[in-house]
């Protein structure tokens, strides 16, 4: 895959699953549609992320603007690489977090360990994947990656403050504060959604060729 292709993928993919964390945590989705329809949502959007996450991690092993075979390697000094594997294990963690959520009838004990935990672990490995691609920027980016990052690792502050707020008190059955996991899941997904929507490549317009002036010679004057 070209390069310009691969990012157009990314992007296309986390914009997907942005926008299904986006309307899955809007309460008036959740009332239309119903709790059950409302995870999956949640789910869905965690696959995408994976597919996207497995995408930027496929492109941090290959060589920039290179068409080659991967050849999968450990790459513990570059940033980018780290950013990479950190996300997708986070990735992995958010799809065992809404599968889990999907379950019928959980005790709150499970909710906690399969649901809530995985969630947090997942945010932590986000925030620790977005640190890493600040860190790789470096002073000679321009201003839209510097964006893209900082907008990644805002949108991984607010998932884990949403993680963190959907524990489940064993005491009541409750969650610890609904409001802010759900505001904290709907603006993380839309830094998700706005960033990736900056990955988007620049759009490439045909150059017109421009037409050669075809010299018509003169005929010669006639000698009187």
């Amino acid at each position: 895959m070209r390069p310009t292709r691969l990012d157009a993928a990314i992007a296309g993919l986390f914009i997907v699953g942005s926008s299904c964390f986006v309307a899955g945590s809007v309460p008036a989705y959740a009332d239309a549609v119903g709790v059950t329809a409302q995870s999956s949502t949640y789910f869905l959007g965690s696959i995408f992320f994976t597919a996207a996450s497995y995408l930027q991690l496929v492109q941090a092993q290959t060589p920039p603007a290179t068409e080659t075979l991967v050849t999968w390697r450990l790459l513990p000094r570059d940033r980018n690489w780290l950013a990479a594997i950190t996300q997708f294990a986070g990735t992995i963690l958010f799809n065992v977090s809404t599968l889990a959520a999907l379950a019928q009838n959980l005790t709150v004990r499970q909710q906690d360990e399969h649901v809530w935990r995985p969630d947090v672990f997942g945010s932590t490995l986000f925030i620790a994947s977005s640190v890493f691609g600040v860190l790789a920027l470096g002073s000679g980016h321009r201003l839209r990656p510097r964006w893209i990052a900082w907008l990644n690792l805002t949108g991984c502050v607010l998932f884990m403050a949403a993680a963190v707020a959907g524990f489940v008190l064993p005491g009541t059955g409750d969650v610890l504060d609904i409001r802010v996991d759900l505001a904290g899941t709907l603006l993380g997904a839309l830094c998700f959604l706005l960033g990736a929507a900056l990955m988007l490549p620049a759009p490439t317009g045909r150059r017109r060729t421009p037409r050669r002036r075809t010299s018509v010679p003169k005929a010669p004057k006639e000698s009187t």
